[in-house]
């Protein structure tokens, strides 16, 4: 079975188990989706990213102990192939931009359908980025208010993990993704996942935005194809 033939593997976190159980089995009854694991607190969600492999953790925020910002970043640090969904109550632009700023690659209100969450986990695990409802508008306009990076280097962007900044560097030198996943010895999901987040944390609108400015920051010096 191909890489695009086989299911989707989520795992569902949740501190609330009525509703983390129903998801789960709702989300389970959907072609082309297999969620392999549930998670009650950030911590156990972390741990299930690494033990898993799954292609997608659906976070909630509000969490005891570690909650799905901490969890996110650690996510997003230790196991950059594993894309994040943000599924919360929490529709204001702090709690959008939190989670983005720890690495999550979309983020859907409680209030989805399941045929929006499914069609959302599908889309962060291919690469893209997803904004439900009303949230889309809150962090276009947060991202439209923020200021443009000045600084050079990891100062520039202090939310970047050190992968994310060395991919950013590269994307900016102008390689390709694949070209990177050959320099970096990463998969090409994995490279998808990395530009996507650094993307989405850096406050720009595509790639050809992250890139001018990571150039602008003092990123991006020209490098020779492997």
């Amino acid at each position: 079975m191909s890489e695009q033939d086989r299911p989707l593997r989520v795992v569902v976190a949740d501190d609330h188990p009525v509703y983390r159980e129903g998801l789960a089995m709702v989300l389970g009854s959907l072609p082309g989706v297999d969620v392999v694991g549930e998670a009650s607190d950030g911590i156990e969600a972390v741990r299930l990213a690494g033990l898993l492999s799954p292609d997608v953790v659906l976070m909630d925020l509000s969490m005891p102990g570690m909650g799905g910002v901490e969890a996110t970043r650690a996510i997003a640090a230790e196991h950059p192939g594993v894309a994040v969904l943000v599924l919360s109550m929490h529709e204001g632009a702090d709690s959008v931009v939190a989670a983005l700023r720890a690495g999550a690659r979309g983020y859907v209100v409680k209030g989805a359908t399941k045929d929006e969450i499914a069609r959302a986990m599908h889309e962060v695990a291919s690469g893209g980025a997803v904004f439900g409802g009303p949230v889309a508008q809150q962090v276009l306009l947060r991202v439209q208010d923020s200021p443009r990076p000045a600084r050079r280097g990891a100062e520039a962007f202090p939310d970047l993990t050190d992968r994310e900044l060395e991919v950013l560097d590269l994307v900016a030198g102008g390689l390709s993704n694949a070209a990177i996943g050959s320099r970096l010895h990463l998969s090409d999901k994995t490279v998808r996942n990395v530009v996507s987040n650094a993307v989405a944390k850096i406050g720009a609108s595509d790639r050809t935005d992250a890139i001018l400015l990571a150039r602008r920051a003092g990123l991006g010096e020209p490098v020779s194809r492997p």
